[in-house]
């Protein structure tokens, strides 16, 4: 396959069109402010507390369908410019206290105000996207070396209560990603509801055990404060229980809520980045290097533009350093038909997700079931129905990665 970049302007030449649009990473997530303010100020409607949903699940996918894709990089001499350049950094920056309000406007709209049942689940949805949000601000600074960076990540996912996620994503995910040893990747004929309960789970017990390896090389008790999962942790807990002592019990069902829903955003980004696609297992028992197409891309524009280009995901894993302002796309990839917020509602359809992607993950690994990770009880009956020859490799059992 091949990887090249497309071809992009000379150094000299080449101005970030985007430069300013990635102002809209701010602004997509302030929409759970809109509704709590719009019922406060302007007339007290339910309506207005469906709005951050509604324009998620109904407006950024027609956006994306009618503004389309850019697959456009930037020349690689133009790169280090462009990553040292400070105004990118500052676009994270200024989201961390902006999700950090609509976080705290959302639970305390809840814990001061009478809504039916509807109206409650309304703005958990949105208070939930808001964690989803710093999920993936986390996700895009807990990647960087700068300690300023990292300890925004962490701040920023005590939100939801998910600061294993600093340890998980960084040091498994990219290890044993797109192999049977991942639990954040899906397979081939598993649903999104089937995927949660293998993922949510087995993020933190790998989280924690490589966390619990990491200080025993260095000498030092998994409770110690060292300890990078315990750090975002004490945050949560100090928020949380502030805000249950404010607001009172009653208010602990929404937490639970909303934490949830927020990992499940994650959840589901995980279930479209990867769904089917497989590393190559060598003869010594590792896997091969990860690749742009052991990941599933999008290049539309507005999703991009509100999630850091999360969406570029195959350079992403390819080079997991570099900043969201310079990731590329290749041509050749996997791609899918709509941004994560489109291709999110086709998940929570299963039948309607497997007519949609089980072809396009066909014809991306070119219809060979040793590039597919298959669910295990379902490989057999997939081959069957897809008339797909046994290329002569295995499945591999094993969950030695490298």
């Amino acid at each position: 396959m091949n990887s090249a970049a497309q071809a992009a302007p000379p150094a000299s030449d080449y101005v970030d069109r985007k430069r300013h649009l990635w102002l809209f990473s701010l602004l997509v997530p302030c929409t759970a402010l809109i509704g709590p303010l719009m019922y406060m100020l302007v007339s007290p409607k339910l309506l207005w507390l469906w709005m951050p949903t509604l324009f998620s699940y109904t407006v950024i996918p027609l956006l994306d369908a009618l503004i389309g894709e850019d697959r456009s990089n930037p020349p690689e001499e133009a790169v280090p410019a462009l990553e040292a350049d400070r105004y990118y950094r500052y676009v994270t920056y200024a989201l961390v206290p902006i999700l950090w309000l609509s976080f705290l406007v959302s639970v305390i709209f809840l814990g001061t105000h009478e809504l039916p049942w509807h109206g409650t689940l309304a703005v958990v949805l949105a208070a939930g996207g808001t964690l989803g949000y710093g999920l993936n601000l986390g996700h895009e600074m807990g990647h960087k070396k700068t300690t300023l960076e990292r300890w925004l990540a962490k701040i920023t996912l005590a939100l939801g209560f998910y600061g294993h996620f600093f340890v998980e994503h960084n040091r498994g995910h990219h290890r044993d990603v797109a192999t049977p040893a991942d639990p954040a990747s899906a397979r081939m004929g598993e649903s999104i509801y089937r995927f949660v309960f293998r993922e949510m789970p087995g993020a933190f017990f790998r989280a924690w055990d490589l966390e619990a390896e990491r200080l025993d090389r260095c000498g030092k008790s998994v409770w110690s404060l060292d300890n990078e999962i315990i750090q975002p942790a004490l945050i949560s807990i100090a928020l949380y229980a502030t805000l249950i002592a404010i607001l009172g019990l009653d208010i602990i069902p929404a937490l639970l809520l909303i934490a949830f829903w927020g990992a499940f955003q994650l959840t589901q980004a995980n279930y479209i980045e990867h769904y089917g696609l497989l590393r190559q297992q060598l003869p010594n028992g590792r896997y091969e290097r990860c690749q742009p197409w052991h990941s599933w891309n999008s290049n539309h524009l507005f999703s991009n533009w509100a999630l850091f280009h999360l969406q570029r995901h195959s350079d992403h894993h390819a080079h997991p350093t570099r900043r969201y302002q310079s990731l590329r796309d290749f041509p050749d990839l996997p791609r899918l038909p709509n941004g994560y917020f489109g291709m999110y509602l086709v998940a929570y359809f299963p039948p309607l997700w497997f007519k949609l992607m089980d072809k396009r993950l066909l014809a991306a690994v070119g219809r060979d079931p040793a590039r597919i990770n298959f669910e295990p009880a379902k490989r057999d009956r997939l081959m069957r129905q897809y008339a797909l020859g046994d290329s002569g490799h295995a499945q591999p059992d094993t969950e030695v990665v490298a």
